[in-house]
């Protein structure tokens, strides 16, 4: 499908990447349901450009969600360099994947996601990689890469701040397919409600989120990304660094 890109308030957006507000939420919106919702280069690009985008309005949280009966199937090499040196590899193919775990972690709002049906290698990744990620009970989560003899590192580091080690080893060496329940167990996911009530669930969460001030969904992000790589001392310290300034900020 050819991209037709456009601008809407300084956010990037194509046929498959929309951004539209929804009262204090910018939701984003993955639309390519009859592929699966797989993703080429240059829609991982587009991704990544409209998380930016959005995280620099004066929204409170992002939303990303998918059409379709599968959340995201992967990646679609569709369009990628034909015999590419390891360095074109690198910056061309593997860094637009980054690029978007990086979005979602370093933009200063919480991010909500919701996940249906199928969630493969990079969509198993950018579920996880979200703040909250509330799945449907048909959802299925499952790295499949080592079939090609591919070590899906990317996956994993997405996956490490909030998985265990040893479910990401059997999740890449075993490869099973993963039930909602089973990745809510190992930090996959948040909560899993029946699939009629997802729409529901996820606008009981954004209702309650939408309700509290910037500053808090902001510091509270901000602790959970920077926190786990401190000391202890240094964590409780920065802790409360960030509540002083809630308390201080105006309007609380």
């Amino acid at each position: 499908m050819l991209m037709v890109s456009a601008d809407f308030g300084g956010l990037t957006m194509t046929e498959t990447i929309r951004m539209t507000r929804e009262g204090a939420v910018a939701a984003i919106t993955i639309d390519r349901a009859a592929e699966g919702n797989v993703l080429t280069t240059e829609m991982l690009r587009a991704l990544t450009a409209t998380i930016r985008g959005a995280a620099a309005t004066d929204a409170k949280v992002i939303t990303l969600r998918t059409t379709g009966a599968d959340f995201c199937r992967g990646r679609d090499p569709k369009g990628g360099p034909t015999n590419p040196t390891a360095l074109v590899m690198r910056d061309q193919v593997l860094q637009p994947i980054l690029d978007v775990y990086a979005a979602l972690n370093e933009a200063p709002l919480p991010v909500v996601c919701a996940v249906q049906g199928a969630a493969l290698g990079f969509g198993c990744a950018m579920a996880t990689a979200c703040d909250v990620t509330i799945a449907a009970d048909n959802a299925t989560f499952k790295l499949p890469e080592m079939t090609h003899n591919l070590p899906p590192t990317l996956a994993i580091s997405a996956l490490m701040p909030k998985v265990p080690r040893k479910a990401i080893a059997y999740m890449v060496y075993a490869m099973p397919q993963i039930d909602a329940a089973t990745a809510l167990q190992i930090g996959i996911v948040s909560a899993v409600v029946p699939l009629a009530r997802l729409d529901a669930a996820v606008a009981e969460t954004l209702a309650t989120m939408t309700s509290r001030s910037t500053a808090a969904l902001v510091a509270v992000k901000d602790y959970l990304r920077s926190a786990p790589a401190m000391e202890s001392r240094g964590a409780a310290a920065y802790g409360a660094a960030l509540l002083s300034g809630v308390l201080t900020s105006a309007g609380h």
